[in-house]
């Protein structure tokens, strides 16, 4: 079954160094979609190429079937990784004027803005210059103007990056209120964990290489590893006998990949160590990922 947005064999390369090798994603209509992956891995070309912000060297972009064109995009909304809104402009001059170059009219622009305005704790700055705003308020700004005409489809760049738990969970709310309305919502990030709690689907990028995509629940079953979590009190390195295992060692728990039942384990190392838990845990998004690249990753995946 064919996406409501289809990436087909796309390469692109930036003076001389390949973005993009050979990359396909079918991202399916109404679902939170998320592109993952570290910093350089590609994740902000594929979007721009999805918008036709730039062209792809070769391959091909396809919404509902059709070649994009400018009354697709008019469906759409882009919060780019590189916040920059008008600074010397009134708050709701912005977003009027914004709104009106998706095509909405005057007064329900005004109208939009005040209730969104409202809804993200800045009705008061309504006639505020943007340069007034805080860093964390031009950030809501910013993701206001790109929900204020209301679009089928909304594409995120690293939308949490630098805002505070609460509006990261505003951000996060508004998103899910949007995929229930039946909305179509693609972001970047490379907090995967913030990825695991949102989206239906994925898909993991390195190197502008697609690593793997589709459900979550798929992929984790797939490619997920038999993990076991110990909270224990003494010294952990006793949990290094357990045999056939790779071990994580943290303060006070350790994470277990073995194929081990848990009656084996605490056979192992119950005269050793004191135990105050042991379950066996669903595999994490990052622990996939870094089981599937290896160490190509990691020196930018915290970036």
């Amino acid at each position: 079954m064919s996406g409501m947005i289809e990436i087909q064999r796309v390469t692109k390369f930036f003076d001389g160094l390949r973005a993009l090798d050979n990359f396909s994603l079918s991202i399916p209509e109404g679902t939170i979609y998320g592109v993952l992956g570290p910093n350089g891995a590609g994740k902000t070309t594929t979007l721009r190429i999805m918008l036709n912000i730039i062209e792809p060297d070769s391959g091909e972009v396809f919404f509902e079937g059709k070649k994009v064109t400018l009354d697709l995009l008019s469906r759409v909304g882009y919060l780019p990784e590189e916040r920059g809104i008008y600074q010397k402009e009134r708050v709701i001059d912005v977003l009027v004027y914004l709104a009106r170059l998706k095509g909405v009219r005057k007064g329900k622009a005004v109208e939009k803005a005040s209730e969104l305005l409202e809804k993200f704790g800045l009705k008061d700055r309504v006639n505020s210059r943007v340069e007034e705003l805080s860093k964390g308020m031009q950030q809501k700004l910013q993701f206001i103007s790109v929900l204020i005409h209301d679009p089928d489809i909304l594409f995120l760049d690293e939308p949490f990056s630098g805002l505070d738990p609460i509006n990261a969970e505003l951000l996060r709310k508004t998103v899910l209120e949007k995929k229930g309305r039946g909305k179509t919502i693609v972001f970047s990030t490379h907090i995967l964990e913030q990825a695991e709690k949102m989206c239906e689907y994925v898909a993991l990028v390195s190197h502008g290489k697609k690593v793997v995509d589709g459900k979550i629940s798929d992929i984790k079953r797939t490619y997920g590893k038999r993990t076991v979590k110990i909270e224990f009190e003494g010294k952990g390195e006793a949990l290094n006998e357990i045999p056939h295992s790779s071990l994580r060692l943290y303060e006070r728990f350790a994470e277990l990949e073995t194929t081990l039942e848990i009656n084996e384990i605490l056979k192992i190392v119950v005269d050793k160590v004191k135990i105050l838990k042991i379950e066996r845990t669903e595999p994490t998004l990052n622990q996939i990922y870094f089981s599937l690249i290896g160490g190509e990753g990691e020196n930018t995946y915290n970036n």
